[in-house]
């Protein structure tokens, strides 16, 4: 009986096939046989197995959803070599919290509502320019951050900056916060309504 070939061998060949021709997200989906976990996929070829698949980040002249392979030949890969144990402490560190964008896992996207937020572990200085697999060069990225991270790192904001976008904001959005920021730290909430 034949192995039916995985979602990632498939995407291979057709890039392959189709070498210094631009492809879409839909065309790639398709060709992945409409799994959702398409774009993973792809960035393991990247990744993984060193196809250097160029995307909008790689390159001014492509749109988003767009993606080339010019060359055959993959780039030497790094292994994957995060243990379960590393990154199960840099999502609880982060509050499972997408350290770019602040989606929250599971939550609906704020960039695409439709999509529920997935994270990932993303380096904050790639391995491919001397980044290690150490915690303190690792964070929480959702996946659609982690297609376009390319290695920057946002500056977190002051209490005061935080402080100034919430006066800003409208009264609904406030309570949102308020909402949010009760339910991730109850105990001193209650503390804090009970004057303590």
């Amino acid at each position: 009986m034949a192995k039916r070939k995985g979602a990632r061998a498939k995407l291979r060949e057709h890039f392959l096939a189709n070498i210094g021709r631009v492809m879409d997200s839909n065309e790639l989906r398709e060709v992945a046989g409409g799994i959702t976990e398409w774009a993973r996929r792809v960035r393991e070829l990247r990744t993984e197995e060193g196809y250097q698949i160029q995307t909008h980040n790689d390159r001014s002249n492509l749109k988003p959803g767009q993606y080339i392979l010019e060359d055959p030949k993959p780039q030497p890969a790094f292994e994957r070599s995060i243990s379960k144990e590393t990154r199960a402490f840099v999502l609880d560190r982060n509050g499972f919290t997408c350290q770019m964008c602040g989606a929250v896992a599971g939550e609906p996207h704020p960039y695409e509502p439709s999509r529920k937020t997935r994270l990932h572990i993303g380096h904050i200085l790639d391995k491919s320019q001397g980044g290690t697999d150490e915690p303190s060069n690792l964070r929480a990225l959702c996946s659609i951050c982690n297609e376009g991270a390319s290695n920057l790192t946002l500056e977190r904001p002051s209490a005061q900056k935080l402080l100034i976008q919430i006066r800003r904001a409208k009264g609904t959005d406030q309570i949102e916060v308020l909402k949010w920021l009760a339910k991730k730290f109850p105990k001193q909430t209650k503390e804090f309504l009970d004057g303590g």
